[in-house]
């Protein structure tokens, strides 16, 4: 993979692969190098632009950097509008925040990641996120 990477002839998929793997090679979100997994997400997103990959990288800069940075690359991705519909970002945006120990604007990001969630299962684990933090 890292031959692959050098070589700089690879599509989104070898570039997913290489997020996968440090994902993988990591016993725990602890000892994951976001770092590597950042500059991953800056190749993907510098080849492959797409609001759905800048939300990723946006998780993967909390993890690095803290919450109060990825809340900000959140907020200006939703600020945009390309993921208002989206539940996934703004499921990420409540949990950034109640990281940061704002409960009323995590409460609020979880109900509108819950109203626009089809799935049960989701939908199930949003209420909980919402009954633990309320």
């Amino acid at each position: 993979m890292q031959r692959a990477l050098q070589s700089g002839r690879f599509g989104s998929y070898t570039l997913q692969a290489a997020i996968a793997a440090v994902h993988a090679a990591s016993s725990s979100v602890e000892t994951t190098d976001w770092a590597q997994i950042v500059r991953l997400y800056d190749m993907l997103l510098e080849r492959y632009p797409s609001p759905v990959v800048e939300l990723n990288r946006g998780i993967a800069v909390a993890m690095r950097d803290g919450p109060e940075t990825g809340l900000i690359l959140v907020d200006a991705l939703l600020d945009r509008g390309e993921l208002a519909d989206y539940h996934p970002a703004h499921a990420v945006r409540a949990d950034l925040n109640r990281r940061l120990g704002r409960t009323s604007e995590a409460v609020s990001s979880y109900r509108r990641a819950l109203a626009l969630s089809r799935q049960e299962p989701e939908r199930r684990y949003l209420r909980k996120q919402v009954a633990e933090i309320s």
